[in-house]
């Protein structure tokens, strides 16, 4: 399902802004950006992810700016009046001036320490990612409920229409022996009627007979009906479904499928022709559905 989260965590150090996107997928697929430095965070990052999101292409994007560098760095005033010191007598020797700034001497080795490897690291700084993240997965999650609701009503409107052309088929399946009875009848009485042979109702009512076996739809009908209650009933659920809805989708066409191969009724199959669009919308639209 399609959606977009984002959020801003800060504290007097560090910020952190969580963006988060995610687009249709049957399956659950995760993709990252970070700064290297948090590497080690990505399983971490990742279970937080799976945890709000069970299926969809998911691109979440990390910016995690320093507010105070200059905290980040100290200078070893030791080591520096060394290298001063040094540099003294080397320009007492060589009769040159000394320079006008320290500017060479701290790009030396050991003049200035990286402070901010002690003081911070990832596992410290994971407490204030871990609120951009999941603010940025409740803004997500909002996001994608309102285009779940649109996508409920579109489903439960699909699954209206199958329901009615269910009542339709449930309505005519009785007629259907009668009316292949009285047409069969007709016909043989047309063809025989100048050969002076008579109907032998024992062979009609045994292929009437047949045909009611061949063409009984009581048990397809009665599961198609179970498969429509259980659908509605995930679809008004409160827990993420949407596999569960794709197998439904699948038993459902397989029983309107059979229907329409058993019936042998133009008005049935017309019915089963809007069942099965139906069936397909909504097929569509599981398939986004967590």
């Amino acid at each position: 399902m399609t959606g977009f989260g984002s959020s801003t965590a800060e504290d007097d150090r560090l910020s952190v802004q969580a963006e988060i996107r995610t687009v249709n997928n049957r399956y659950l697929k995760i993709s990252t950006r970070y700064p290297d430095f948090y590497a080690k965070l990505g399983s971490q990052i990742e279970k937080q992810l799976r945890s709000s999101i069970t299926r969809g292409t998911v691109n979440l994007t990390l910016k995690i700016n320093h507010l105070d560098r200059t905290s980040d760095y100290l200078l070893d005033e030791e080591v520096v009046k060394q290298y001063w010191e040094q540099l003294k007598n080397i320009t007492q020797a060589c009769h040159l001036p000394l320079p006008d700034d320290l500017n060479s001497l701290l790009s030396l080795p050991g003049a200035v320490l990286d402070n901010d490897s002690k003081s911070h690291t990832p596992e410290s700084d994971w407490p204030l990612i871990e609120k951009a993240l999941r603010e940025a997965l409740e803004d997500l999650t909002e996001f994608r409920k309102k285009e779940g609701e649109s996508a409920q009503a579109d489903l439960l409107a699909s699954n209206q229409i199958i329901c009615e052309q269910l009542k339709i088929v449930k309505e005519i399946a009785p007629r259907v022996v009668t009316n292949y009875r009285d047409r069969l009848h007709q016909r043989l009485s047309d063809l025989l009627q100048d050969q002076e042979v008579d109907l032998d109702s024992d062979s009609l009512i045994r292929e009437v007979s047949l045909f009611a076996d061949r063409s009984d739809i009581n048990e397809e009908l009665s599961r198609l009906d179970c498969h429509l209650e259980q659908f509605d009933t995930i679809l008004n659920g409160s827990t993420s479904q949407g596999k569960k809805l794709e197998f439904l989708v699948q038993e459902m066409f397989r029983e309107i499928n059979t229907i329409g191969s058993k019936a042998n009724d133009v008005e049935i199959s017309h019915a089963v022709i809007e069942m099965k669009l139906a069936v397909e919308k909504i097929r569509e639209n599981v398939q986004n559905v967590e």
